[in-house]
Formats: C-alpha cells, structure tokens, sequence
C-alpha cells in the first residue's frame, strides 16, 4: 500500500510539474509533416542540398556580434517590469523603435480585451527587401507578464531574444544599403501581448501573434513568407532547443543542418514537447514555423515566470549560438534547402 501511495503521489507530482511550463501545450499539429506520415528526423542534414552547397550557403551566412547583442539585451533587461498597459511597456516600444531608426518599420497597432481589461497591443514590423520573391520573419515578443512581481525583468524571457533581434536588424540594415538583399526579404516581428494576462495560458496569450497572423492571412501577406522562425528563452546559459513537435520539421532539419556546420549540433533537441508559443497562429494561418526556445530554464524549469529571470542566468554565448543558427538557417533557406 505504501508503494502503491507513493505511485500515486509521484503521478500527481508530475501533472503538476507539467501545468507549470504554461507556453508548453499539445494542441496544435504539427506543421510540415502529411498527416498520417512519419516525419523525418530533425537531426537529418538531408535538405535537398549537397555538401558544398551547404558550405558555400553557410559561407555566405550572416553572424552575429555576440557581445554587441549582449549589450542590447542588457540594455532592453534594464528597463525592467513590461507588462501591457506600463510604463515600463512605452519605454520597451521606444527603445525599439529607436534601434529601428531610418529602416522600414510598420506597427500593428490595435485594442485588445483581455481578462484584465482591455489594453493597447502594438506588434513592430521591420522590413528589410530581398531580391528573391518571398519573405523570411524572424519574431520573438517584447513584454513581460502583469501578474508577477515589478521586480521580473524577463531577462530570458523576451530580454534575449528582443536583443537578439535587434542584433539582427543591425546586421541587415547594413547589408541593405546599396540595394536588396541576395535572397528573400526577411521582416522581423517584435511581437506583443504573447504572456497571458492571467494564469490560464489556454485562451488568454498570444493577442499580438494572433491579430497578425489574421492580418496577413486576409491581406494575402501570409502566402508569401516561406518561413516564421521565433526566439523565444535562447538566453539560457544551459542552452538546448527543444524538438518542437508544433514546428515544422523541414525547418527543424535545415536549422540542424546549419546548426551543424558550426558545431553546435548538441545544443539542439536533446528533448522532445510540443510547445504552445507565438508561432502557432502563423502555422494556423499556413505558413511554416519554427520555434528556437528552450523552455527548461533552471533546475526543472525553475527560473521560468520567476524574478530569478536575471541577466545572471544567460550567456551571450547562446545568444552566438542561437543567432548564427537562426540566421545560417536562412541562408540554407536561400540557397533553396527544402
């Protein structure tokens, strides 16, 4: 009887572990893969190119300054508490659109009901044209959650990735100055209102990803991204991307492949979940995704919607790690990888 209780007791512990990763859900499909079809293994390279293609797309591959990128993401960290409707949320749209100065930049900019009451989302768009007909989007939101503390600074939680992303805009502005891009247009998405406003992650998250994604699909802007790839948590010092079984697994293969070419292959999907992020209502809407988090942030997720999400816990190392997989990802995806 007293192992029998003890079964019951670990089986109950264990449920509400998993209540306690709120962006973790099995809801959505998975993208990418015909349905009754086994996928491929993400950890393949075969993406429809040879070696040498692989070699020379990687070659020609953007990288990130992971320092530069570190000092965004401690500046963005600095502002602090971000939740919708704060002070702290006018100064993070502020400072993202100073760092967007003089590139094309679009807001969606609307009311949403929440919860809590109704708030002002504002998604940021920045766009940056290719040669190719097509868009890439990178994306990754900006807020943090109006339930916890004022001392929660989401230092991973949405303070990586914005840095990062701000790394990126960096790097294409410069790369766009005398005229289009080689390959796809690439946007980056920073967007808003993804944390629930409310502890019930099921209905109450993602207004930000959602409203835009409805936007493109209406507007026709959905059929021509070939690719969504979202940051989300890539700060973590013990770095792993999740096997994301709501991404697509082309994706997951080609990110692998460039993953590989830099040697950071071990960081990547040594665990399996399904997880329920900003990128679900873009594959809702058609478009492929993939999402770059890592969501076992501490000791059994421990730091996760804590104010222990501190500057402490991160490594611009992964943010190397995480950007330069990201961005070889879509130059694998230029170079035609399937």
């Amino acid at each position: 009887m007293r192992f029998l209780a003890f079964c019951l007791m670990f089986i109950v512990g264990i449920a509400l572990l998993s209540c306690k990763n709120a962006k973790s859900d099995t809801s959505a499909p998975a993208s990418g893969a015909a349905q009754n079809e086994a996928p491929p293994d993400p950890r393949s390279t075969e993406i429809g190119l040879s070696q040498q293609q692989i070699d020379a797309a990687m070659g020609q591959a953007l990288k990130i300054d992971p320092q530069r990128c570190w000092g965004y993401v401690k500046q963005f960290v600095a502002i602090g508490s971000r939740p919708l409707g704060s002070a702290g949320h006018k100064k993070a749209e502020d400072y993202i659109h100073a760092h967007l100065k003089g590139d094309q930049v679009e807001d969606d900019a609307f009311s949403q009901s929440t919860p809590q009451g109704s708030f002002p989302i504002r998604n940021i768009v920045a766009k940056y044209p290719g040669k190719k007909p097509g868009i890439v989007v990178f994306a990754s939101h900006y807020e943090t959650n109006i339930w916890l503390p004022k001392t929660y600074v989401g230092a991973n939680d949405g303070g990586s990735s914005t840095g990062l992303l701000l790394e990126f805009a960096g790097l294409l502005r410069d790369k766009v100055k005398s005229g289009p891009m080689d390959g796809y247009s690439v946007w980056l998405v920073f967007t808003d209102g993804e944390e629930a406003m409310q502890r019930d992650w099921s209905s109450d998250s993602l207004y930000g990803s959602r409203h835009l994604a409805e936007k493109w699909q209406q507007d026709g802007t959905s059929k021509q991204i070939r690719a969504l790839l979202l940051a989300d948590m890539i700060g973590d010092a013990d770095l792993n991307i999740e096997q994301d079984a709501n991404s697509s697994v082309r994706l997951q293969m080609t990110a692998f492949a460039a993953a590989s070419h830099y040697g950071y292959q071990s960081h990547f999907y040594g665990r399996q979940s399904a997880i329920d992020d900003d990128h679900l209502p873009f594959a809702k809407a058609g478009i492929p995704v993939m999402d770059f988090i890592d969501l076992d942030y501490g000791y059994n997720n421990s730091f996760h919607h804590t104010p222990e999400d501190t500057l402490d816990k991160l490594s611009p190392k992964s943010l190397e790690i995480s950007g330069n997989a990201m961005l070889g990802t879509l130059a694998l995806l230029n170079a035609g990888a399937k």
